[in-house]
């Protein structure tokens, strides 16, 4: 299937941080590609570039059958674009911005019509159409930000963190729409903090850290080939002392945690225990933590990823 996106060793630096180190990616009609990474690693940058508003160093873009480096103005027609700021015209109302942004991709009449008011409706942002944007709460205004993106149903969407700072029914509002857009086989590529969703979308997965691709396939795929089950000991007082290797596992310590990474949990939990012998009294909690997207991010980043996510908006709607 020729893939609606294309990309190839997309390099990107600001003076000596290298934020993309030659990425390589493609995105097929109808799929849903969920960008995850720990901050810093180059997510914004991808996206900033794909939609235009920066220049890479080096690399290759095609959106469809265009060069869009060569030819951004023709690529951009094929675009969806909701990036990480929030973009809109404070002083024209969400049908004025939303007619705008559908009569730019060559939407007219009926057809515009009935496309701002099947994604003001998808979003709960009906009752506001005729409302100025800069009177919007954060929350709309986020939800506002999406619609212009969507209301042209392009053959490629991207969308940076859409539901950061969107109360829980937003979200899954937009979860709703960006899962019909793909049934409709619009690409999306979707960047976010939060794993749940990227669960709840059944995107198949790309994994940046620092600049580069590090995982690229479906959640299902990649947690059988890189994540092991997780034993956490919780200790009441200082960690025992544990080097770093151990019966074939891999130990990590973090603050009163224990972390055994292991292919046999019965097994390294009985051998831990006994390794313990009378210090196994100061194990407060034992849980063993089996393979799935959040195990499968702490593997290859080493980081959590609750670790991760922003402080949210405090003014949501």
């Amino acid at each position: 299937m020729t893939p609606v996106l294309e990309v190839r060793g997309l390099r990107k630096s600001y003076g000596t941080r290298t934020a993309l180190a030659g990425v390589d990616l493609d995105v097929a009609p109808g799929e849903i590609v969920g960008l995850l990474g720990p901050n810093g690693a180059g997510k914004t940058t991808l996206v900033s570039i794909l939609a235009g508003l920066r220049r890479p160093d080096a690399g290759s873009i095609r959106i469809g059958s265009i060069d869009a480096l060569a030819y951004p103005k023709q690529a951009r027609r094929l675009l969806g674009v909701a990036p990480q700021e929030t973009g809109v015209y404070p002083t024209l109302t969400c049908r004025e911005n939303m007619r705008f942004f559908a009569e730019l991709a060559g939407l007219r009449g009926r057809a515009l019509r009935e496309a701002v008011h099947s994604v003001a409706e998808a979003l709960q942002i009906t009752g506001l159409l005729d409302r100025r944007a800069q009177q919007l709460s954060g929350g709309e205004r986020r939800r506002l930000h999406s619609a212009l993106a969507l209301v042209n149903s392009p053959p490629l969407v991207l969308l940076d963190e859409p539901t950061t700072g969107a109360d829980v029914q937003a979200r899954v509002q937009l979860l709703q729409l960006v899962g019909e857009l793909a049934s409709d086989r619009s690409a999306v590529l979707y960047s976010t903090h939060y794993l749940t969703e990227i669960e709840q979308l059944a995107a198949s997965v790309v994994l940046l850290d620092q600049g580069r691709v590090i995982a690229r396939g479906s959640v299902e795929e990649l947690v059988a080939a890189h994540a092991p089950n997780i034993v956490e000991f919780t200790f009441e007082g200082p960690v025992p002392p544990f080097d770093g290797a151990w019966h074939g596992a891999r130990l990590e310590v973090e603050g009163a945690t224990v972390r055994v990474h292991t292919s046999q949990p019965g097994v390294s939990t009985a051998a831990m225990i006994e390794r313990l012998g009378p210090r196994a009294a100061e194990i407060r909690s034992i849980e063993v933590v089996r393979p799935s997207l959040e195990t499968l991010y702490l593997e290859l980043t080493g980081r959590r990823y609750r670790q991760e996510i922003p402080s949210e908006a405090t003014n949501v709607a």
